[in-house]
């Protein structure tokens, strides 16, 4: 983000009660789609440690943020509980103007982000976080948790790959993990839209996941070899064995509900200490398994955030909303 954007988003930031929390994410990250285009809306997620009380102290600042029907017959409370209830624990304030400029902010509950970025409990937040975005507040170092997130993601998209791919092909499969079955890439989202994120923000996601290439050639599980492309050509292990050490990577919910479909067994490790392993009979049969657990997160996960999305924004903001989206999407269909 351009420095004029970033003092603008902290003013902004200053309209609104205090956050734990704050990062920008999507389009406006994009180098060739600058923030200073008035056509760009600035997507935020608000980290905050009480939803509700957060929300009553907005309502009072900004009113004019909340669909009016929730405001009127419930406030902060029905607010809150849409999210919590019927949403993903996510509340979205999309079409807000200020300063000539379009913010959406979604205001979420700490526990709820951490939780997600740990355990992909729901695979909404922690998707959006395996993607760059731009930290402009971490009071409680989110940032640092979520290098376990990166390399969850960095492991499932190994499962998921062949033995040799490209960097840019190891940073799709990354980014389209949290759109697996999601039902907004029937009809309203850009058919491209994972193409068009990772070459829009090629050098921001080498960045990010540098760190775990570079750990995981040492483990002599990945191997980089220079080729007259401009990218060298990533190899990477597909024994039982590597196979496994990428399944222990991913988040303690992932696993258990694989152990569920696929069995487990007691093995003895080095430290002489007795684990609970997942038994598998080869990667593609961990990679189909651990594909279908995360399609079925994020179709449950896009589901409840649409409807919920839909309330919280209210009749014409809604339609707004979802028609900008499907403009987008037909256009890529053409």
């Amino acid at each position: 983000m351009e420095n004029h954007d970033k003092a603008q988003l902290q003013s902004f930031l200053k309209t609104l009660p205090p956050v734990e929390f704050c990062c920008v994410y999507g389009s406006s990250l994009h180098p060739n789609n600058p923030g200073s285009a008035k056509s760009t809306m600035v997507d935020c997620i608000l980290g905050v440690s009480n939803p509700q009380q957060w929300h009553s102290e907005n309502l009072t600042l900004n009113n004019d943020h909340y669909a009016a029907w929730m405001v009127l017959l419930g406030g902060a409370r029905l607010i809150t509980d849409v999210a919590d209830e019927i949403g993903v624990g996510v509340h979205f304030n999309p079409f807000v103007s200020w300063d000539d400029k379009m913010f959406k902010y979604g205001v979420v509950r700490m526990h709820d982000l951490v939780q997600d970025i740990l355990n992909w409990e729901r695979f909404y937040l922690s998707g959006r976080l395996q993607k760059p975005v731009h930290v402009l507040l971490d009071n409680l170092d989110v940032t640092n948790v979520n290098s376990v997130n990166l390399r969850a993601a960095m492991s499932a998209a190994l499962l998921l790959l062949p033995s040799k791919f490209t960097e840019e092909e190891l940073y799709a499969k990354i980014c389209s993990l949290s759109y697996m079955g999601d039902l907004r890439m029937l009809f309203a989202e850009d058919r491209n839209k994972v193409k068009k994120i990772v070459q829009g923000q090629f050098e921001l996601f080498r960045s990010m996941y540098k760190p775990f290439i570079e750990e995981y050639e040492t483990k002599e599980l990945l191997r980089r070899s220079i080729s007259g492309n401009t990218q060298p050509i990533i190899s990477q292990d597909g024994g039982l064995s590597a196979a496994q050490s990428l399944v222990s990577s991913l988040p303690p919910m992932v696993r258990s509900q694989m152990a569920m479909k696929l069995g487990e067994k007691k093995v003895l490790c080095d430290s002489g200490r007795v684990i609970q392993e997942i038994v598998i009979g080869s990667k593609d049969e961990a990679a189909k398994c651990m594909q279908t657990i995360l399609q079925r997160k994020v179709m449950v996960s896009s589901a409840r955030q649409a409807v919920s999305g839909l309330l919280a924004a209210g009749g014409i903001t809604a339609m707004r909303y979802v028609g900008a989206k499907m403009s987008k999407a037909w256009k890529s269909w053409r």
